[in-house]
């Protein structure tokens, strides 16, 4: 579990209940099922419009990910691939096919596949930038949805406001339906900005962010096989591929993997 997604948005919607609480109004107040349509469904619906079936379907899936713990252990990676390096060095290439199936990578398992079997360095890199392409653009398709939520809601609530406008204008005789279609004017506008602000907007930043760090990690294993290929001195390698992480967490993986 993520906790730092889960305190971010139930931090966000309690900081609402408590201000609508302290304020002295009923939560209950801003319940209303037809703004829920109109914004939160109509919203959803116009995704299908924007996108395919299959990740407006599996959008719930994707949001579900901001939500999982992911740790691509970068020291782990950094360690595994100097091993590699060492024992390519001591044994040869050929040597390291014995190491491939304990790998759970497929990413560097295809890459280093490549390598034993004798493939030219280039063609190496190009596959393996190609699969880390397409896995970005998979990537960028999905969060482009997440955002495009976030863009539809407020809209969708400005449209409820009218929606409310209009039938309290037109029924002002009618003093019972003032209330009900001033509340639908005035919550569909608030229902389209938490939708927006409190759910879609931070939940599409915190997959960019995973984006990226997927994606250095992918290049960091990049980098360590071609310096496998290319007969890297183990702690050569361990250098190279530290240059990836901020220098906070250089200084610590550092003092693990470069110890000796």
């Amino acid at each position: 579990m993520n906790i730092s997604t889960l305190i971010g948005v139930a931090g966000c919607f309690g900081m609402v209940l408590l201000g609508i609480i302290s304020g002295g109004t009923s939560v209950m107040t801003f319940w209303d099922l037809p703004s829920i349509l109109i914004v939160v469904l109509g919203s959803y619906f116009g995704l299908f419009t924007f996108s395919s079936i299959a990740d407006t379907v599996g959008i719930f899936n994707t949001i579900g990910l901001t939500f999982k713990a992911t740790n691509f252990n970068e020291k782990a990676l950094i360690q595994q691939l100097m091993n590699m390096s060492e024992k390519a060095r001591r044994e040869g290439l050929l040597a390291l096919e014995e190491m491939l199936d304990d790998l759970d990578d497929e990413f560097i398992k295809k890459g280093l596949r490549l390598v034993v079997d004798g493939t030219d360095a280039e063609i190496v890199r190009n596959l393996m930038e190609t699969e880390l392409g397409q896995m970005q653009e998979r990537h960028v398709s999905k969060i482009k949805v997440v955002n495009m939520w976030g863009t539809l809601a407020p809209g969708l609530g400005m449209l409820g406001t009218v929606i409310g406008l209009i039938g309290m204008l037109k029924n002002l005789e009618d003093k019972s339906s003032l209330g009900p279609n001033m509340a639908v004017a005035l919550i569909t506008t608030l229902y389209g900005s938490m939708v927006a602000n409190l759910l879609m907007i931070p939940w599409s930043g915190k997959l960019q962010i995973m984006d990226a760090t997927e994606s250095k990690v992918k290049e960091m294993a990049i980098e360590g096989v071609l310096s496998i290929q290319a007969g890297d001195n183990p702690r050569i390698l361990g250098m190279k591929l530290l240059t990836y992480l901020n220098p906070l967490d250089r200084k610590a993986v550092e003092a693990e993997v470069l110890k000796d």
